[in-house]
């Protein structure tokens, strides 16, 4: 019989995420405490949570990270393979070497080079900070978090209380929030506020014309710059007020 061949363990896929991501503290304390449920303990988050985290890493990483025994005299536990180990260790020195490049850098120059490490075919990247977190009714899976961007401007994201605990979100975090501009509306005019629909007035800075709908580049306060599309014909001109709607399930938070 033919022998498999052992997987190969994706760096590049487990790893080419934010470090401040849950998931790879969480494979940590698997390996420490040798039981998942205390993992999500120390961690902060549900244990549903530690397993979609492992599952994520494990599915990144195209190897399994983790061994679980079920039962037994000791009641199961769960420990990390050798590919596991592996990962922890090229993250430990990936971090520690991110922290050695970064410390030769201050201000604006490292900030910039700690989030050009996100790549994404997202083209709206706004800095933020959380200022809410609502769940919409008791036991719900889904939470509403209520972002500050610069300047005093308010959106909001809707993400799973998963997501919402691996991120470790609460008041004060900074983060990222991400956008396709293909999920961005843009129309001529400031529109009344909507209670379900993010709004951010601003002017017209960029406008690609084409056939059926325009690309538009629209400044918001705090010198953020946000691209979306118009549907043609429209009164929009470069210098122009105009409103960018968005959905808030079409907006994905990112540590940085």
């Amino acid at each position: 019989m033919k022998k498999s061949q052992e997987p190969i363990l994706s760096y590049a896929g487990a790893l080419g995420h934010a470090p401040a991501d849950k998931r790879i503290e969480i494979l940590r304390l698997v390996g420490q405490g040798g039981s998942i449920s205390q993992a999500a303990r120390e961690a902060g988050v549900s244990y549903k949570a530690a397993w979609q985290a492992i599952d994520t890493l494990t599915n990144l990483a195209g190897a399994a990270l983790v061994t679980r025994a079920v039962g037994g005299a000791g009641g199961g536990g769960a420990q990390l393979t050798a590919a596991g180990a592996q990962l922890l260790e090229a993250a430990r020195q990936m971090e520690h070497a991110r922290q050695d490049v970064l410390e030769r850098f201050s201000g604006g120059a490292a900030q910039a080079l700690s989030r050009a490490g996100l790549r994404t075919s997202m083209r709206n990247h706004l800095p933020c900070r959380v200022a809410q977190l609502q769940a919409p009714q008791p036991g719900d899976p889904m939470v509403r978090v209520l972002l500050c961007l610069p300047e005093g401007g308010e959106i909001f994201s809707s993400i799973t209380r998963e997501s919402a605990e691996l991120l470790g979100l609460q008041p004060g975090l900074a983060l990222l929030a991400l956008c396709k501009a293909t999920a961005v509306t843009v129309c001529a005019g400031q529109l009344p506020p909507h209670p379900q629909r993010n709004q951010l007035a601003g002017r017209v800075a960029r406008l690609s014309r084409g056939s059926l709908r325009d690309e538009v580049v629209l400044s918001v306060p705090g010198d953020l710059q946000l691209v979306g599309f118009a549907a043609r014909p429209n009164r929009l001109r470069v210098g122009s007020r105009a409103t960018a709607c968005l959905e808030e399930n079409a907006v994905v938070l990112a540590l940085v």
